[in-house]
């Protein structure tokens, strides 16, 4: 009886079983972890940011302007921060804080340093925060960091040359949200009492709040489909820990549109209508400002608007209606810190 003939698998083979073992272990690892999908969203932010950094340095004049880098706010490794003040100027100033963008994961106080050195160009102390992102640390690691800048400003307001009576919160996309929590923070005692968090400082210090293309409502953030609903979703799951994210009570406490009181600074709120969070966020969280008598200074445009304008207009100094929302941020600016 002749020999069973041996099977051989070719090199191809070989090659097709071992990518598919590859295949079947990354796949696993994305379901045990948001960081590989992290580094991919972190790669997208950091490429788009870098080219906002050039855009925004080609438009900016000559700015004689005093700057301190990396200036320790906390004890943590991520808590610094940036203050640029104008040259010369010795007398207090208005401080306009900033929070960095980037889905909460992403993104660093350098992305927006261009645009507080304009601001301080134009007569502000302006301070941009970094923040331990996730997943290196979830929530609410990153709210208790910026309410503590906020506390470290009022207390050294002579050293960085601020009034500490006129402090304006400022933020971009998730920064932006961010922003916003700490208002409703500083100006909602039944939120603050269920966040188990003592203010920073108090609601007389916060002159104002400046959200460009923010985040309001998590819960309708939820239901977006497509690469930007799998963004979001990977974003929450790293920022608070949970994969099941959107049945934890983080989504309520960040959802700040549900939480505005007639006590909310004063606000300017923007976003560009090429931007798909826009109608849904800012234009929402602007209605429910109005509708609770706060003073919204709101900069929209026509769906048909040209050109389009993405998430982060504000950022494209090469467009004119980015030079737009910069003129009219400064004159909200002024009219709240005068």
């Amino acid at each position: 009886m002749d020999a069973e003939p041996t099977r051989r698998f070719s090199p191809r083979r070989v090659i097709m079983v071992g990518a598919a073992a590859v295949v079947v272990m990354i796949t696993a690892v994305c379901l045990l972890s948001p960081w590989p999908a992290t580094l991919v969203i972190r790669a997208v932010f950091d490429n788009g940011a870098q080219q906002l950094r050039d855009q925004m340095r080609r438009n900016q004049p000559e700015l004689p302007i005093e700057s301190r880098h990396d200036v320790p706010y906390g004890d943590g490794r991520d808590m610094i921060m940036d203050v640029f003040r104008p040259g010369g100027q010795t007398e207090p100033l208005p401080a306009i804080v900033w929070i960095h963008g980037g889905a909460w994961v992403s993104g660093s106080k350098a992305d927006v340093a261009p645009y507080l050195e304009l601001l301080a160009h134009d007569g502000y102390v302006g301070i941009g925060l970094n923040y331990t992102r996730g997943p290196e640390a979830t929530y609410p690691t990153a709210v208790e960091q910026l309410n503590a800048a906020l506390a470290h400003i009022s207390a050294n307001a002579t050293e960085y040359g601020v009034d500490p009576d006129r402090i304006v919160l400022a933020g971009d996309s998730a920064g932006a949200q961010l922003a916003s929590q700490l208002a409703t923070l500083i100006t909602n005692p039944d939120y603050a009492r269920l966040a188990e968090l003592a203010p920073g400082i108090g609601a007389y210090q916060l002159a104002g709040v400046v959200l460009h293309c923010g985040v309001y409502d998590l819960a309708a953030l939820s239901l977006t489909d497509g690469i930007v609903g799998w963004g979001f979703r990977t974003a929450m799951w790293a920022y608070t820990g949970h994969r099941d994210w959107d049945e934890r009570a983080a989504v309520d406490m960040m959802s700040t549109k549900n939480w505005v009181t007639p006590d909310f600074p004063p606000t300017f709120i923007s976003g560009g209508n090429g931007d798909g969070l826009t109608r849904p966020q800012s234009m929402a969280m602007a209605q429910a400002l109005s509708h609770h008598g706060v003073e919204v200074t709101e900069l929209f445009f026509p769906d048909d608007h040209e050109p389009s304008l993405p998430h982060e207009y504000q950022f494209h100094l090469d467009l004119a209606d980015a030079q737009l929302a910069y003129e009219r941020t400064l004159g909200f600016l002024g009219s709240v810190t005068a």
